[in-house]
This record gives C-alpha cells, structure tokens and sequence, in this order.
C-alpha cells in the first residue's frame, strides 16, 4: 500500500498552527530560557533519526511513516537512553510494521463515521455528544485509532460550532458534552473559553468532559490561563488523561495534576492494553499505583481499537482477562481499571470482564 505523505491530523496541525501565530508572533523574538508550551510543540521531534540520536540509540534506515512522527521533548526526556525497547518509546517510534495489511485492521475501528450527527459530533452513546474540536495532537501515538480520521472535513473548530450546539440544545436528553479530537487541548484557550460560553446557556448541560493527553506528554499546557478557564466552567468537569505506563508520570505531570485536582477538576485515567509495553501485572500495578499518588484514579483498560497499521500492539483477550483477574486478586478495588472493548455500533464500551 503506498502512504499518503501526510496524515489528516498533521494537516490540521499545520493549520491549528497558522491560527495560532497571531498570538504567538509577539513572544518568539525573545524566547524564555523555558518556552511555552506550544513553542515546545514546534520544538518537537519529528523524525526518527533525531529522536534516536537524542536517545543515544543507533540510527534507523530512513522511511516515510503511515503516521508521521511527533514526540515532544519534555516526553522524550522520560525515556531511558540507551534502551531501543523503552515503553514510552515504544508508543511513538515509527516501525516498518505499520504498513502490514492486516484482516481485521480498518481505517475506522470504532464506527466514528457511523455516529457523525453534524461536523465534527459523534453521538454514539445516551445521554452524552463528543465534539471533535480539533485534530491536531502533542503527540502522535502509533496506535492511535482516529489516525485515519477524515479531520479537515469533521472537527467543529472555530467558526464551525454552531451546528454542534445547536444540536446539543435541540436534544434535551444529552447532558454531557465530551470534548475530544486530536486533543482539546491543543486549541488555545481562549477558543475553549468561546466553546464553553456557547454552551453555558444550554439548560439540560449537567457536566463536561475533557480527552486529553496533553497534561502528561507536554504538562506545561497546564497554565494560569486554562486553569482560571477550569474554575470558571458553569459545570463540574472531567478530565480524562492518558498514560500507559508509570514512567509517564514523572514529578511534572505530578504537579500538573495537582494544579487541575486544584481547579476542581475530577481526574481519570484511560489506559490501552499494548503488547511489550504494559501488558506485564507489574506494568499495570505501578501505573495505577502512580497516578493514584498524582489524584487520578483508574477509568478504562482499553483493548486495543484494530486500526489499520497498529497489529503489533494486540494483546489478546485471554490474556488480558488474566491480567485483570491477578489484578483484583492483588490489588484494592479502586485501582483496578474497568477492562473494556470498543465496538462500532455498540451502545456502550463492552466490559470484557
């Protein structure tokens, strides 16, 4: 199968990046000894050979990816220089793998193209609308399942909102707006704030949810700014991180979540089962035991969503549910994640055990 040369959420990358350079122009001419988080964006590694250098690791044959690479720096400093099976690298890292055609493996694992009720809103479930607010990422992930998600087409970014909400508010029984992408948090606040007011009015809203990885692969995301928006919101908020793996969660992310947990936001992580990474009883035991000593109890264990290019991560079902058994065997009730599948068309995610 020959690659396209750039996947949608890059594309929309770049653009998220033109839109924000109005704002950003100012600060670039003198650049703190620290820069800021969307300057640690552009300073991020994107290709293989750079990161592997930086790791200390030997140099990989050039390629073009399926998905191209991003990784910033403030993640690739958790890695272990040295070792080429670092989970965290492991997670990111480019690999001739990705363009095995696999039974099973589709472009569209989870029926998002199914649930589209307008641009960029997906109403799978009762009760609650995901609003993709934007496709572009901090990082790219090579098991992500939205990897080849039609983004320039489907995300309600600025000036596309108002079908989004007006939808929400023409249907009573949704309480619940999950803001997800790409990553929410990538969009400025300032644009998450004009969201948020456009949705103060609706009266059946009870709650917001936040999908976001960006707390811990670039923390510094979580500034003054986003957390005076969080204490302002008129709901109680969410906020559903990603880690899988302890090591993501070093004394930065820590303080991260302090400051949310601080904002009155609930925190919830949402883990993927990934073969060679997180698949081992000690793998999972310290993941929850180390996000439970950062505030963020345990939501999901996600079995692995069958994208196109992402078969080498597969952990298989009797595996897991032995996993999760020595889990509860061994571990308090309340670090124990719920292990769950998603499946297109299903009117919730599916407890596997």
């Amino acid at each position: 199968m020959t690659p396209r040369p750039m996947a949608w959420g890059e594309i929309q990358f770049l653009i998220d990046e033109m839109m924000m350079q109005s704002d950003s122009l100012a600060r670039t001419a003198d650049l703190p000894k620290h820069p800021g988080w969307r300057e640690q964006i552009r300073q991020a590694f994107r290709d293989a050979g750079t990161l592997l250098e930086f790791l200390e690791l030997p140099a990989e044959p050039p390629d073009t990816p399926r998905f191209p690479m991003l990784v910033p720096r403030a993640f690739a400093q958790r890695m272990e220089k040295g070792n080429r099976d670092d989970p965290l690298l492991l997670q990111v890292l480019p690999d001739a793998r990705e363009r095995l055609v696999e039974t099973g493996f589709v472009a569209d694992p989870v029926g998002d193209q199914q649930a589209r009720v307008g641009r960029g809103l997906l109403h799978k479930y009762h009760g609650r609308v995901l609003l993709v607010s934007t496709g572009a990422c901090a990082v790219h992930c090579r098991y992500c399942f939205r990897q080849e998600f039609p983004y320039p087409d489907n995300h309600a970014g600025t000036g596309q909102w108002h079908d989004a909400v007006e939808y929400i508010a023409a249907t009573p029984d949704v309480d619940e707006v999950i803001l997800s992408g790409g990553d929410p948090l990538m969009l400025p606040t300032a644009r998450l704030q004009e969201l948020t007011d456009r949705l103060s009015g609706i009266e059946h809203l009870h709650r917001i949810r936040i999908h976001t990885r960006l707390p811990v692969v670039l923390p510094d995301r979580v500034d003054d700014e986003l957390v005076t928006w969080l204490e302002a919101l008129p709901w109680p908020a969410v906020m559903v991180i990603h880690a899988n793996h302890a090591h993501e969660l070093d004394g930065s992310v820590e303080q991260a979540m302090k400051r949310l947990r601080g904002a009155g936001v609930h925190l919830l992580n949402q883990a993927v089962l990934l073969r060679g990474i997180n698949d081992r009883f000690e793998s999972q035991r310290d993941l929850v035991r180390r996000g439970l000593d950062a505030g963020v109890m345990p939501y999901y264990l996600h079995l692995l969503d069958r994208v196109a290019g992402a078969s080498r991560y597969e952990v298989d079902e009797a595996a897991a549910t032995r996993l999760v058994e020595r889990m509860r065997r061994e571990l308090s009730g309340y670090l124990v994640p719920r292990l769950v599948r998603e499946i297109a068309g299903a009117p919730y995610k599916l407890p596997v055990l």
